[in-house]
């Protein structure tokens, strides 16, 4: 990937609707080949798809929950388990699997405390394999980089 590669996924980044012509004219090339260096992009894996960015808020699902779990074992059944049964909780945003401690990081957008207390109690201490969880309450988002993780 070269500058003019980063430039057209720094302006799709910012707006993933731009069209070809006005994507063409930022990034200083003629239509034609923005178009080209675009399709080999998303053929590289590079660009992964298109989505909207929506307000968490509007969704209903205003708090921003982030849940540590350490597993009580790592065996690989107990942990395709867990990650399938995750896979199915709508509140679950994102789950990454970590290296160290914690074992998983769990970002879970809910209406408010008593929503995720209600998850927490019906759904999360549920999962299969889990010895410990830490909660944490996200109280602002600092820095939120579009098409970047969660």
């Amino acid at each position: 990937m070269d500058q003019i590669d980063h430039a057209i996924l720094d302006q799709l980044r910012a707006d993933g609707r731009l069209a070809n012509n006005e994507l063409a004219e930022r990034v200083g090339l003629s239509p034609s080949p923005c178009l080209r260096r675009v399709r080999a992009l998303e053929e590289a894996g590079v660009i992964t798809g298109y989505h909207a960015s929506i307000e968490p808020k509007e969704l209903g699902k205003g708090l921003h929950v982030l849940l540590h779990v350490e597993m009580a074992e790592q065996r690989g059944e107990t942990v395709e388990a867990f990650e399938a049964a995750v896979q199915e909780l709508e509140e679950v945003v994102a789950c990454q699997r970590m290296f160290g401690s914690p074992d998983y990081l769990l970002h879970i957008a809910v209406r408010d405390i008593e929503a995720y207390e209600q998850v927490y109690m019906a759904k999360l201490t549920q999962l299969p394999g889990i010895a410990r969880t830490t909660s944490q309450f996200t109280m602002k988002t600092v820095k939120s980089t579009p098409g970047f993780f969660y």
